[in-house]
């Protein structure tokens, strides 16, 4: 990879590293499925204008936009609103690796490598380090969550496959518009409709801000470079970087939030990174056919 293209997969790396501080900050004006929804909207509208139909089926763009958009999106939200913090989402979030292969073996019979069922062992024990862990300020329920979100992800991943979009900005403009129906409706349900005016009503530069963070930095611009990436490279080049967002969020949530880590914590982040290497980086030593679940690894 040359240097210039480089910089640009560190710069989507850091993008969707620090978007788990801005969801933080964003969940402090907006109910969480609102917020969620406000996002999607704004990603979708007026690109879905300007970019064209998505070029797949459009099962594949509603199956995806429900599994990725208003599950995944929506439990990662409303568990981030009940106490994830910023940090520790970035990386409970990344057992979404480890459902997207359990799938593949359940769903489509693929057979995973010995080095499939090592990194997912190691990721589960970190997974197993951070439920244990007393000191954390998260509830189990909400972490629970989070692992629900990662397996909606894993979910979208497989229908992904399927799908084989060839144009990754374009198709995820448009799973971002049909997630925005249901989780309004979802919103009026759960959270109420004075509730959602409220936010509205009362929004802020911060709110504004952080919605059009999500919107343009972490949606158009990082899955438009991302895919940009795939076509250019293989994806064994290319997705190892996203081993780099939880190391960056967790970062970001320590300098911005002061979010701290503590020695469990840390043990337990490394074992999960030092899983989904295993599983990521798995085809370095040959050529690996362009993946497109793997264009949507480690985004958020």
């Amino acid at each position: 990879m040359n240097p210039r293209h480089m910089l640009l997969a560190l710069a989507v790396v850091v993008v969707w590293g620090v978007n788990f501080v801005v969801i933080e900050v964003g969940l402090e004006g907006f109910p969480p499925l609102l917020f969620s929804a406000l996002r999607f909207f704004f990603a979708a509208v007026p690109a879905i204008f300007l970019l064209g139909r998505p070029r797949v089926a459009w099962r594949y763009v509603i199956a995806v936009g429900l599994a990725l958009g208003v599950a995944k999106f929506g439990l990662l939200f409303i568990a981030m609103d009940r106490g994830v913090p910023a940090g520790l989402a970035s990386l409970v979030l990344q057992c979404q690796v480890i459902f997207t292969l359990l799938f593949a073996v359940l769903v489509l019979r693929e057979r995973p490598r010995r080095t499939q069922l090592t990194g997912i062992a190691i990721a589960c024990a970190g997974m197993v380090l951070i439920m244990l862990d007393h000191g954390l300020a998260a509830p189990l329920g909400a972490l629970l969550l989070v692992i629900a979100a990662g397996a909606c992800w894993g979910a979208s991943n497989i229908v992904t496959r399927h799908a084989k979009p060839q144009d990754t900005l374009r198709f995820m403009v448009w799973v971002s518009a049909v997630a925005v129906l249901p989780l309004l409706l979802l919103s009026l349900l759960t959270e109420g409709a004075g509730r959602d005016l409220d936010a509205l009503r009362n929004i802020s530069l911060t709110g504004v801000g952080a919605i059009g963070y999500l919107s343009f930095m972490a949606t158009l611009f990082g899955f438009g470079v991302w895919g940009f990436l795939l076509r250019q490279y293989d994806a064994s080049t290319v997705a190892p970087f996203s081993l780099l967002v939880p190391v960056v969020g967790m970062a970001a949530a320590w300098l911005l939030r002061g979010e701290a880590v503590g020695l469990q914590q840390g043990i337990a982040a490394a074992l999960i990174i030092g899983g989904m290497a295993c599983t990521v980086l798995r085809q370095r030593a040959r050529p690996a056919a362009k993946s497109p679940e793997q264009a949507l690894t480690g985004a958020v």
